[in-house]
């Protein structure tokens, strides 16, 4: 399999969003370019902040809102010729609890309004996505608001110590070993 050569961290901008738990993509591209040597610019071609590593992975962060991602995603993917199943998405997952991975290419798309505008903007979903838990309000009438709220204490602690965990195993996805990335990363919970 091949390396990626997009990273795409899921949120809304803004400080009054910094810290919700819609932003947990955010939060681990924020840790990946950090540990990569990348700097996030603001590129107004692309609809967000973008930044190169050195071997050449292009790090985005959508700057349109959640649920039109798929602008800023077309744009950079267009403008460098990447293949869907060349980027890999890192977004909040309500059915996961707080500190889980799932590390997954394709398939569904779980109601993720962000994955939705990805998918309708590329015409596939066909694309790697990793999945960060937030876990769940236990009822749909309250998932925008849930999502749209920080996690509690406990909870951010575990959704930290799971972005730890996708960056510690970053080097097998770095180089394309989806397979071992997974049997590291997906995972019910605490590691």
């Amino acid at each position: 399999m091949a390396a990626p050569r997009l990273i795409v961290g899921l949120g809304n901008p803004g400080a009054e969003h910094a810290d919700t738990r819609h932003n947990a993509g955010f939060w681990l591209c924020e840790r990946l370019a950090a540990s990569l040597g990348v700097e996030l610019k603001r590129e107004s071609r692309f609809h967000g902040l973008a930044g190169r590593s050195r071997d050449q992975v292009w790090l985005l962060q959508p700057q349109t809102f959640m649920n039109c991602s798929g602008q800023a995603v077309a744009a950079l993917a267009r403008f460098y010729r990447i293949a869907p199943a060349d980027m890999l998405v890192l977004h909040d997952e309500l059915d996961l609890p707080p500190g889980g991975l799932r590390l997954k290419f394709g398939g569904g798309l779980g109601g993720h309004n962000g994955l939705k505008d990805i998918a309708a903007h590329l015409g596939t979903q066909d694309f790697w996505r990793l999945r960060i838990g937030v876990g769940h309000p236990g009822d749909r009438d309250q998932v925008v608001d849930y999502v749209l709220k920080k996690p509690r204490k406990e909870e951010r602690v575990l959704i930290d110590a799971a972005l730890d965990r996708a960056i510690e195993h970053w080097p097998n996805i770095a180089r394309g070993e989806y397979p071992a990335a997974m049997q590291k990363l997906n995972s019910k919970g605490t590691p």
